[in-house]
């Protein structure tokens, strides 16, 4: 039931209902609009009013108690709108528009220009609310161009094909354009005069649109979209599970860091423990305050968003608002600001705490080295002098007699700027001494040396990974067993061993009445490949005192040479005592 209303009009009174009282005092005002701006304007809206009082007189003379909408309609029909009474709006034209021909690139700049003025002349861009298959934005452009809202809807999905830009440039036309909700906007959407007549017209809800028979490409594209719209519904729905279960085993971890010791903590999917919030919270208390609340809120804001949209689809509750949108944008967006930064400096934190305990427990002499490296200088009693630009300190794998598990001292750098110098001390008598041992290097500058009462220093021979001295002296030893044993009678087995009178290195042949050699003794030290190792020695070594030092060194200030190798090897040092002091 509609109330009636009283109002005064040119000192008459009359009875009339609220959405006739409505579009009359719409249709007043666009008439002060009109015509205030020219001279006794004024003077012509008083003499409309009186007409419109006039009318409402006979109105009442014919038994009507109360004005309505209709009868404010065919008034305003009667009178006419404020365009009618000004003279009509100017005609364009278009025929010569249409006909207009492009002959340079200007040109047709400006007439597409002209044609995209004429299409939006009037119009505001809305959000439509009546003919949407989510927020409304592509029917929206639709209205505002006077395009069918299917080939911005196909637009938006070939563009989706590309890396999601679709959708992301959907979410922020939803988020920007506002929503049409008032009659007034209705009609700036579709570019209608905002008159009392288009405004009773939406208000009463008779404003009949024309229905078209859908074409056959506009009915599979709209089935396409629809399926596309479920498809990206169910995707949401599958985002926002997952946005849950991570929300839930993030919090769980916060609360296991934070009350349970890290010797008891079992291992939980999202662990963060190694982030060891709990001491840096010790002493950046906001930091981690920051991070926790960022994080909180980076996975709350989107799994809230996507809840919201299912319901509002759903039909469970109203879309947002566009201030609501923007709000929580801001506070993603601000989540994100803060959450980058500071996990990258609670990361930064913890990678120092983890380097200080590796450092700790994985030093050497005050160098940080692999175990490897740590156990093999530990137990061969050597010292590590001079260690920059070295990717490690020990190797192992191509140790001469082919055992793949013995380490030897090794270094390596691939520009060849290796600095290395390990050094062993003996306690000896005094005497005269030889030091050797098997040693092999890629190129020029490495040395073995040794110092007594004076320096000694011997270059690693050059034979890279093949070959070597040892090699070559393995083949004479082998010559030298055949030709030994070439006097044996047949059908007698004979074991003739023959040592290398430096290294102590054995090697066994057997004959029977044919000589064969043990093929399996002298493959061990891989005679054919040599890997080039060769054997150092060092004579007349004099040594007053009791001790001696010896060692590898790859230092031009210490060996005068400058290293010209990327890496070089040294393993079985030996030192022997061959005289007294004259």
């Amino acid at each position: 039931m509609k109330k009636n209303i009283t109002i005064n009009l040119c000192g008459r009174l009359f009875q009339i209902d609220e959405d006739a009282y409505e579009m009359l005092q719409h249709y007043i005002e666009s008439l002060r609009s009109t015509f205030g701006r020219e001279e006794g304007g004024d003077e012509i809206v008083d003499d409309i009013e009186a007409r419109i009082a006039e009318l409402f007189d006979e109105l009442r003379q014919q038994g009507v108690e109360a004005v309505t909408i209709d009868h404010v309609k065919d008034i305003i029909t009667r009178i006419g709108e404020p365009e009618q009474l000004t003279g009509g709006d100017e005609e364009t034209n278009g025929e010569s528009r249409n006909g207009h021909r492009f002959d340079s690139l200007h040109s047709a700049a400006d007439g597409i220009r002209e044609e995209i003025k004429t299409r939006t002349a009037g119009k505001k861009l809305y959000r439509n609310p009546k003919d949407k298959m989510l927020a409304g934005v592509l029917s929206g452009l639709g209205a505002y161009t006077n395009t069918d809202p299917v080939i911005w809807r196909l637009i938006v999905v070939l563009l989706f094909l590309f890396y999601g830009f679709g959708l992301l440039l959907y979410i922020v036309l939803a988020i920007i354009i506002p929503e049409a909700r008032t009659p007034e906007q209705l009609l700036q959407m579709e570019g209608r005069d905002v008159t009392p007549q288009n405004l009773g017209d939406v208000v009463a809800g008779q404003d009949a649109q024309m229905v078209q028979r859908p074409s056959f490409l506009r009915t599979l594209l709209s089935v396409f979209l629809k399926i596309m719209v479920g498809f990206f519904l169910a995707i949401a729905a599958v985002c926002g599970l997952a946005l849950l279960v991570c929300l839930l085993l993030i919090v769980i971890s916060f609360v296991v860091v934070f009350t349970v010791p890290a010797a008891t903590r079992l291992n939980l999917p999202f662990d963060i423990g190694y982030l060891n919030l709990p001491e840096v919270y010790a002493g950046h208390p906001w930091v981690v305050a920051a991070f926790i609340v960022a994080l909180l809120m980076a996975l709350f804001i989107p799994l809230y968003s996507i809840g919201h949209m299912l319901l509002s689809k759903a039909g469970k509750t109203q879309p947002m608002g566009i201030g609501q949108r923007i709000m929580w944008v801001v506070l993603w967006v601000a989540s994100i600001c803060t959450l980058v930064p500071s996990l990258i400096w609670i990361q930064e934190k913890a990678s120092e705490r983890y380097q200080a305990e590796y450092a700790k427990k994985h030093s050497y002499q005050g160098v940080v080295m692999s175990d490897d490296d740590k156990n093999y200088l530990r137990q061969g009693g050597w010292t590590l002098l001079k260690h920059d630009n070295c990717a490690h300190y020990t190797y192992s794998g191509d140790y001469y007699n082919g055992d793949g598990s013995v380490r030897y001292l090794d270094a390596w750098n691939e520009d060849c700027k290796e600095v290395y110098q390990a050094e062993r001390k003996e306690a000896v008598e005094p005497g005269v001494y030889r030091l050797s041992c098997i040693a092999r290097a890629e190129g020029p500058g490495p040395c073995i040396y040794v110092i007594g009462d004076e320096k000694h220093i011997a270059q690693i021979p050059v034979y890279g990974d093949k070959g070597g001295e040892l090699a070559e002296q393995i083949r004479l030893l082998k010559s030298d067993s055949l030709a030994a044993t070439t006097d044996v009678p047949a059908g007698k087995r004979v074991t003739h061993r023959v040592q290398m009178n430096v290294m102590g290195i054995k090697i066994e042949l057997n004959h029977d009445d044919e000589l064969t050699i043990n093929d399996e003794v002298v493959d061990q030290y891989r005679v054919k490949e040599g890997m080039g190792w060769s054997v150092v020695t060092i004579d007349n070594i004099v040594v007053k005192g009791d001790s001696i030092a010896y060692g590898v060194s790859t230092d031009k200030t210490f060996t005068g040479k400058p290293c010209q190798a990327k890496w070089f090897s040294a393993t079985d040092f030996k030192l022997t005592r061959t005289g007294d002091l004259p």
